[in-house]
């Protein structure tokens, strides 16, 4: 049994986690409004059953009031007449119906007790049911707010997060950015200064083809006077021909 008794504790501690985190407090407090009211309106149906078996029995009483008062006329009347076996019967049958009547008052005390007791009761279970309707409102109101903080904090942490990834791209963006500026910079830099050529250039410049044809007429002239020096100032050019 105490193995058993343990396993049930701990079977209702589980479900009790479970019910409290999908419990719904805002329907929780509905449902036991309701419950009370329900409480609420058995009662007053009681207090209402009360004076309405109190009202009949009075109706009753009236009733059986006339009658003791009937019977006491019909035995005096038979009195008069030297009926005194008719006055005996009369006589008889009042004190059955004045017995009636004793019953019926204490029947009528006994309703106006109950009513009296239902009566407070729904009084008091009146105002505990409007004091607990204000503070379920207010409760409700309170986790209504409540509520919508933490989905409000819950969206603002989510965008700090996003806006931290944001300024990271950022600040990538930034950086990859000045390294490409510098990049730049020192290609420019090294093309200013000669220290880069750029090999896909059919060839010089025109600079640089003027000065070279340049160098080769003198190298050409400076050959062609030396060529003169070395013939002699008689001696005739041999024709070229053939059979040179």
């Amino acid at each position: 049994m105490g193995l058993l008794s343990r396993m049930g504790t701990v079977f209702k501690s589980k479900m009790n986690a479970i019910l409290e985190g999908t419990e719904n407090p805002a329907e929780t407090l509905d449902y036991s409004y309701e419950k009370q009211l329900e409480l609420l309106r058995n009662v007053k149906r009681g207090l209402v059953e009360v004076v309405a078996s109190k009202r009949r029995i009075e109706l009753q009483s009236v009733k059986v009031r006339d009658q003791v008062a009937t019977l006491e006329q019909q035995a005096a009347q038979a009195l008069s007449q030297n009926r005194e076996d008719l006055a005996r019967l009369a006589l008889q049958r009042k004190q059955l119906a004045t017995q009636q009547l004793d019953g019926l008052t204490s029947q009528v005390s006994d309703l106006e007790q109950e009513q009296q007791r239902l009566t407070a009761a729904e009084l008091r279970l009146s105002t505990k049911v409007e004091a607990f309707r204000t503070r379920k409102e207010t409760i409700k109101a309170q986790y209504a707010a409540a509520e919508a903080q933490v989905r409000i904090g819950e969206a603002v942490h989510g965008l700090s997060e996003e806006m931290a990834d944001l300024g990271l791209a950022v600040e990538r963006a930034e950086q990859k950015t000045e390294q490409m500026k510098t990049r730049a910079a020192a290609i420019d830099e090294l093309a200013d200064s000669g220290i880069l050529t750029d090999l896909t250039s059919p060839g010089q410049d025109a600079l640089s083809r003027e000065l070279s044809q340049l160098s080769t007429e003198q190298n050409v002239d400076r050959e062609l006077a030396a060529l003169k020096r070395q013939l002699k100032p008689g001696d005739a050019p041999k024709q070229l021909g053939a059979g040179s």
